[in-house]
C-alpha cells in the first residue's frame, strides 16, 4: 500500500534496480568470495584428521569418552563442524544479499 501511494504522489519514482548487470556482478563477486573461504575451511578439516593421523599417531590413539580420538573427532565433531559452517555461509550469503541490495537502493536515491 506504501508502494502504490508513493507512486501515486511522485508517478517518475522507480523502485531500486536490484537486477542489474552491476548488483549481479558485486553480489556474485562476493557470493563466490563466501564460497571459496567456506570450502576452503572445508578441505582443510577434510584433510587435517588424515594429516594428523599420519604425523602424530600416538596423540590421535589417545582415548576420548571410550573412543580414540581419530574416530572421536571423525564421529562426533566432525558434523557439528560442517553445520556449523553450512550455518554461517547461509547467514553470511543472506546478510550479502542485504547488504547489497541496500547499497543499490541508497545509490539509486540519491
Amino acid at each position: 500500500m506504501y508502494l502504490v501511494h508513493d507512486r501515486a504522489m511522485n508517478p517518475d519514482h522507480q523502485p531500486p534496480n536490484v537486477h542489474s548487470e552491476s548488483f549481479l556482478r558485486t553480489l556474485m563477486r562476493r557470493q563466490l568470495r563466501l564460497s571459496v573461504s567456506c570450502a576452503a575451511t572445508f578441505v582443510i578439516a577434510l584433510f587435517a584428521l588424515p594429516l594428523a593421523n599420519y604425523f602424530a599417531p600416538e596423540f590421535m590413539s589417545t582415548r576420548v569418552a571410550g573412543f580414540t580420538l581419530s574416530w572421536f573427532v571423525l564421529g562426533v565433531l566432525f558434523f557439528p563442524f560442517v553445520w556449523i559452517i553450512s550455518w554461517v555461509f547461509i547467514k553470511r550469503s543472506i546478510q550479502l544479499e542485504n547488504t547489497e541490495v541496500a547499497e543499490t537502493r541508497s545509490k539509486e536515491g540519491k
